[in-house]
């Protein structure tokens, strides 16, 4: 199996300390990753690559699965995307996945607030072939944004949310000013071991999520859902949000 394809539960950004059963679920949904990545994930050298330099960079291992790369690829060819944003890059192993869906003619932005792992994520993505589709912008996604909209682009396609959750709610809402109608919204880690429901949690990424369903909730553009998931990097989830009208 290429490392690609070997989920590992040291993916999972939470280090508290688990339960023998707990340890045990995680042990299973990882084994199902595997299982599943052996079999319909083949070997990349690309993805592969990036993934190993990450690691050899120190980054954290928070980057997504490899059954959740394939799946934001099959979601953006499905969708017929053109133009995708993301937000949050790291080494750039999702931005690979985004990228390959494109078109010939297709364009990706990603960005991302971190310099050194903007740097690991500009070789990755030049060594997957991926140079002349990718445009990495480096700085707060909030400072970005609105220069990404002052430039006046075509509404993006698709939008993939993957960075600092507590401040998904806005993001979001930049999300909405930078697509159409017949957009898509993906916003990932939004259940967070299912903190979200948790009253007496009061960590500042999980009131994020709370409040990012909140403004859901409300947003009449959009029709939404939340679905929940396991795998290597533990309980978790994400939101498809399709955007239906305009402002």
């Amino acid at each position: 199996m290429s490392e690609a394809a070997k989920p590992t539960s040291a993916r999972a950004s939470d280090t508290r300390s688990v339960s023998p059963a707990e340890h045990e679920r995680q042990q299973r949904w990882t084994a199902v990753d595997e299982y599943i990545a052996a079999r319909l994930l083949a070997s990349d050298p690309a993805l592969e690559s990036a993934l190993q330099a990450s690691v050899d960079a120190g980054l954290p291992l928070i980057a997504v699965s490899p059954p959740q790369g394939k799946l934001l690829y099959l979601l953006a060819r499905v969708h017929g995307s053109r133009t995708i944003l993301e937000l949050g890059t790291l080494g750039g192993y999702s931005t690979i996945w985004l990228a390959r869906a494109l078109p010939p003619d297709g364009r990706l932005v990603t960005i991302e607030a971190e310099p050194s792992y903007a740097r690991v994520a500009a070789e990755n993505i030049a060594r997957a072939g991926l140079g002349d589709v990718v445009e990495l912008r480096i700085g707060p996604a909030l400072e970005q944004l609105p220069r990404v909209a002052a430039e006046g682009p075509a509404p993006f396609d698709l939008v993939f949310i993957d960075a600092d959750k507590q401040t998904t709610p806005e993001y979001f809402s930049w999300a909405l000013e930078l697509t159409r109608p017949g957009s898509v919204i993906i916003t990932d880690n939004v259940i967070r071991a299912g903190a979200l429901i948790d009253p007496d949690c009061e960590d500042p990424r999980v009131e994020g999520m709370r409040r990012f369903h909140e403004l859901l909730a409300a947003e009449p553009r959009v029709s939404a859902t939340t679905i929940q998931t396991v795998g290597s990097k533990g309980y978790d989830g994400f939101t498809v949000a399709l955007v239906t009208r305009g402002p």
